[in-house]
């Protein structure tokens, strides 16, 4: 079977693309994950590491037949590959391949096209993932954590007045934080670690304020 390398994602220079940013997906690798049941299965191995077709059915309550079919579908992308330190006999274990990914810019895409339309699946689709998760977190937390997990996970609310500059390095300074700990992280995980999901989002308001003058002492 061919195994697809990470040389066929498509790569744009570091200052054009986002710093923590490793591959940006061709339009071939693009159209392969655009299917609701693939972003799971690369949700699910993003998150938790290594899985078999049949764990990861178990998980998304689908049937390892289907989990099979679409795992060698983002092989062939370059998205997943065998993890050939595990398994025994015919079990086949599977990771996605080490470095982040982007999808392109929707902007610079045609209207109705097949791409622009398969960015818009998969942007739905992480972003339900991602509110599903921190729904679970609120929900079950408590019964599932200790005060050791607890006490030291939050969910901020800041708002500020930036200008585009001032909200790009502040962006820029998150992803130096960020990138410290992915390479210190991501591969060498420390005993007793969990999976651990981070959500960040910083963004102008859309129904803001048109006005140049400086916030009331209320607002600051």
């Amino acid at each position: 079977m061919k195994d697809t390398t990470p040389e066929d994602l498509e790569s744009q220079p570091s200052s054009t693309r986002h710093p923590l940013v490793d591959h940006v997906l061709t339009s071939a690798s693009l159209k392969s994950l655009a299917h609701p049941l693939r972003v799971r299965i690369y949700d699910e191995l993003s998150a938790y590491g290594p899985m078999t077709a049949s764990g990861l059915a178990e998980r998304l309550g689908e049937s390892s037949g289907a989990t099979s079919y679409h795992l060698r579908q983002l092989e062939r992308a370059g998205l997943v590959r065998e993890d050939e330190t595990r398994g025994k006999g015919r079990e086949r274990w599977w990771e996605r391949r080490p470095g982040s990914i982007s999808i392109p810019d929707a902007r610079n895409l045609p209207p109705g096209s097949a791409e622009r339309l398969a960015v818009k699946l998969v942007e739905d689709e992480w972003n339900r993932s991602r509110e599903q998760n921190f729904r679970e977190y609120t929900a079950e937390g408590e019964q599932v954590f200790g005060p050791e997990w607890l006490d030291i996970a939050t969910s901020d609310t800041i708002n500020l007045r930036l200008t585009p500059d001032q909200l790009h390095g502040l962006v820029t300074d998150i992803d130096v934080v960020l990138k410290d700990y992915i390479d210190r992280y991501k591969r060498t995980p420390s005993p007793g670690s969990r999976p651990v999901q981070i959500q960040i989002n910083a963004f102008p308001l859309v129904r803001g304020e048109l006005t140049t003058e400086p916030p009331s002492k209320e607002d600051r």
